[in-house]
């Protein structure tokens, strides 16, 4: 699915080939796919390439994925979904040089919202690693709610970790908006 999403100060826009130096730039930092459960480290340009190359237009609305841009900057993060045992999960990243301005609030918000319109579905699921509080913040301010705890693999650490696990129901998520 195509799809471009506009926030006050961002685009959400589909993936492209050209995405492939600034996503290697910032998931090889560790800082930031050591938060990361799908992400190795070091993180090298062939596995964005590699990435990239899964993205199809013709994916399902519950594998769509949106480049983060910033007017000026370019890509500076991502935000998109997958499917789990459970149901759909979101999950994102942002660049370093770009945490604590809003950003992946206003980004999470947005592809949230444009989910719950677009689906049928009445819990998205997330979470975070136990240590990664900024994220559970962002979580915890749009609705999400702890479900309970696990281990997931973290390759970038290369080691089962700790996890939060979080859902957010369509009618929390509706109910916030009025």
């Amino acid at each position: 699915m195509t799809v471009t999403l506009h926030t006050l100060r961002l685009q959400l826009r589909p993936a492209q080939f050209g995405d492939a130096e600034p996503i290697t730039r910032y998931l090889n930092n560790f800082a930031v796919a050591g938060n990361l459960a799908r992400v190795p480290y070091p993180y090298h340009l062939s596995d964005a390439k590699a990435w990239l190359r899964t993205r199809r237009s013709n994916l399902p609305i519950e594998e769509t994925n949106f480049a983060i841009d910033l007017p000026g900057e370019g890509l500076i993060g991502h935000v998109g979904f997958h499917n789990g045992p459970a149901g759909p999960i979101i999950g994102y990243w942002l660049g370093q040089p770009f945490w604590n301005r809003g950003i992946m609030s206003e980004a999470v918000a947005a592809s949230v919202a444009w989910f719950f319109d677009a689906t049928n579905y009445d819990v998205l699921h997330s979470g975070v690693f136990h240590f990664n509080r900024a994220s559970l913040a962002i979580q915890t301010r749009l609705g999400f709610t702890e479900t309970g705890r696990s281990t997931l693999l973290c390759l970038a650490r290369d080691a089962e970790v700790e996890h939060i696990d979080t859902q957010l129901t369509r009618s929390v998520w509706k109910a916030r908006d009025t």
